[in-house]
């Protein structure tokens, strides 16, 4: 007999979500995680669901922007010499869909999922206490200088395009919304209909645990082999095995080596993001998260402080951390809000499942309608959870999925 109909791996948003819709759904579930619920990227990210979010990481330019960077002392982005050669085939397929028209077909494809992400959200956490966690404050880009704001316009025309909807507001009006801030800005970009969840791992944790509280089951377990011969799935791991009728595969950055078993190869890579903790009494000083155009960085008020979160390292999932370059923006952040306390009471780093187009992994495995993947959200983990964790609840359902899923298919990019 098997321990569940559906055994999902993984226990950030992206499993969490999964689980509960899932359950809704009527199924017999049983999540899994070689950590505790959201040990991994949805533990440390700026709290943002953004809503109509549909600017992926390449666009055109980018590869003058990257060279850019890599010569600045404390730029955002940075590769760890050793890393390079291992990461050049992802690279090499980032800076192909950098042009003009992937970038146009995949910021179509991310606002496809994007504009359902406050909808998916309300439909998982109403009537419940995690939907205390959620506050509707809006998405704020701010920008000192008309060529930092100038170089915004690309991306500005692709919200166009797919109808993605801001407001371009001027220093009053950023003063408005944020006293806060330095009035040193000039140029606001601002999307109203988002959402800001002040403490992603409460979150996350609470999801797990109402998940349990309705029936579910919640076990630590390392997955190293999948099997899915004699008409069901077996995972075994160091505590022994599991059976499955069914598997949804939602590991983050861990995803690539279990789908790889499926005959998947998904050139699935580790984007290493940064934040840095300021104390509690900070997080006042601003009432939504904010961004720094010109040092590209973020400031999140969350209950248990001011969250400063940066940078994309490539470096993968072995090397240790560098605090150093978060560290070294703590006088940026000075600059940004004169009061703030600039003391740091904790660092972290964690790693961003990503993908060369900037588009997640969601469908079934190209061997087995038994086996779903839901990984590879990038910098839109929590923007994109709850809507992706319902439609893994759709396809396992044998519903038409509300968005359709072939622009994520795990094969899309065995062509190149």
């Amino acid at each position: 007999m098997p321990d569940s109909s559906i055994i999902i791996i993984g226990a950030g948003v992206l499993g969490a979500s999964s689980a509960l819709a899932l359950q809704n759904d009527g199924h017999d579930v049983l999540l899994v995680d070689r950590d505790e619920p959201c040990a991994g990227a949805s533990y440390g990210n700026a709290g943002a669901i953004v809503n109509g979010s549909a600017v992926p990481t390449a666009m055109p330019g980018i590869t003058f922007d990257l060279l850019q960077m890599l010569t600045r002392p404390n730029s955002p982005f940075s590769i760890r010499p050793g890393y390079l050669p291992k990461m050049l085939p992802w690279l090499l397929r980032f800076l192909w869909q950098s042009r003009s028209s992937a970038a146009t077909k995949n910021g179509a494809h991310l606002y496809a999922l994007s504009k359902h992400a406050v909808e998916g959200w309300r439909r998982l956490t109403d009537n419940t206490q995690l939907s205390s966690l959620l506050v509707h404050a809006g998405w704020l880009k701010v920008y000192e200088s008309d060529r930092t704001f100038a170089a915004t316009d690309r991306a500005r025309r692709l919200l166009d395009e797919v109808g993605s909807r801001y407001e371009i507001l001027n220093a009053d009006e950023i003063r408005d919304l944020e006293p806060g801030l330095a009035p040193i800005y000039q140029y606001g970009f601002y999307q109203k209909d988002c959402l800001n969840i002040v403490n992603p791992q409460r979150m996350v944790q609470g999801m797990v645990d109402l998940f349990v509280s309705r029936g579910g089951a919640y076990k630590q377990f390392d997955v190293d082999i999948i099997q899915t011969d004699a008409g069901e799935i077996k995972l075994s791991g160091s505590k022994g095995s599991l059976r499955a009728d069914r598997l949804v595969i939602a590991a983050g950055a861990w995803s690539r080596p279990l789908a790889k078993q499926l005959g998947d190869n998904v050139p699935l890579d580790t984007e290493r993001g940064y934040h840095l903790m300021l104390p509690q009494s900070t997080s006042s000083l601003l009432n939504r998260p904010v961004v720094n155009g010109e040092s590209s960085f973020v400031l999140s008020p969350m209950e248990t402080g001011l969250r400063m979160s940066s940078q994309v390292e490539l470096a993968g999932l072995d090397r240790k951390p560098d605090y150093t370059r978060i560290r070294s923006l703590l006088i940026n952040a000075q600059r940004m809000v004169p009061a703030i306390n600039a003391v740091e009471e904790s660092v972290w780093m964690g790693f961003r499942p990503s993908l060369p187009d900037s588009l997640p992994v969601l469908g079934f495995s190209t061997r087995s309608d038994r086996v779903l993947y839901a990984f590879g959200h990038q910098h839109l983990g929590m923007t994109l959870g709850a809507i992706s964790g319902l439609i893994v609840s759709d396809l396992m359902s044998d519903r038409a999925p509300r968005v359709a899923v072939y622009p994520y298919r795990p094969d899309r990019f065995s062509r190149l």
